[in-house]
């Protein structure tokens, strides 16, 4: 059985934990930082050219959105570390991610998105090491790939995997311009809600 992406649609967006709908459908989480290029792979993800709003200045997603995609919840959260907002917008984040992991809800798969073109960040150390500890499903996407050779997205995937300590095969390579990995992407997430 397949998700029938066509069919997403946007659901709505919760700027405060409080405000944040009651989990009653698989979730599938999306989180990176502000220039990852989320809302990209998740359009392309979703076959779709703006249903997740992509901007050229990092940090647009001030909110957690949600999609519904086939009866499946596609969560937006708002990327971290390089936006340019006041320390009080980028507290409100980090409390808004913080208070949607800390919830009762149906975590079926993390995707952590990861700039191929760089080697690990903190901030992705950090994400990465607390999906870990609390036992989250997760698969690494790293973005950006169709601007690498191929033989250096390779090395730099097995590079990357041995900065994190994680298997080579929990990541998958992945390019919103060219389609990379994008039926990967799709396959991984069918594993995690079907």
């Amino acid at each position: 059985m397949a998700i029938k992406y066509e069919t997403a649609r946007y659901s709505g967006a919760y700027g405060t934990v409080e405000q944040l709908p009651d989990p009653t459908t698989p979730e599938v989480s999306f989180v990176g930082r502000s220039n990852v290029g989320k809302s990209s792979l998740l359009n392309k993800l979703l076959g779709r050219k703006s249903l997740a709003r992509v901007s050229s200045q990092p940090g647009k997603t001030a909110n957690i959105n949600f999609f519904d995609v086939d009866g499946i919840m596609f969560v937006d959260l708002p990327g971290y570390g390089f936006a340019r907002v006041s320390r009080s917008e980028k507290q409100r984040w980090a409390d808004l991610i913080g208070g949607y992991f800390q919830q009762e809800r149906s975590f079926n798969l993390v995707v952590a998105l990861v700039d191929i073109r760089h080697d690990v960040q903190r901030s992705d150390r950090e994400t990465l090491a607390f999906l870990q500890e609390n036992g989250f499903p997760f698969v690494v996407a790293l973005t950006k790939a169709d601007k690498v050779s191929r033989s250096k997205q390779e090395s730099q995937a097995s590079a990357l995997a041995k900065q994190f300590g994680i298997s080579r095969s929990q990541m998958v390579v992945t390019s919103s311009e060219a389609g990379t990995g994008i039926q990967e992407l799709r396959r991984r997430i069918e594993e995690s809600c079907l």
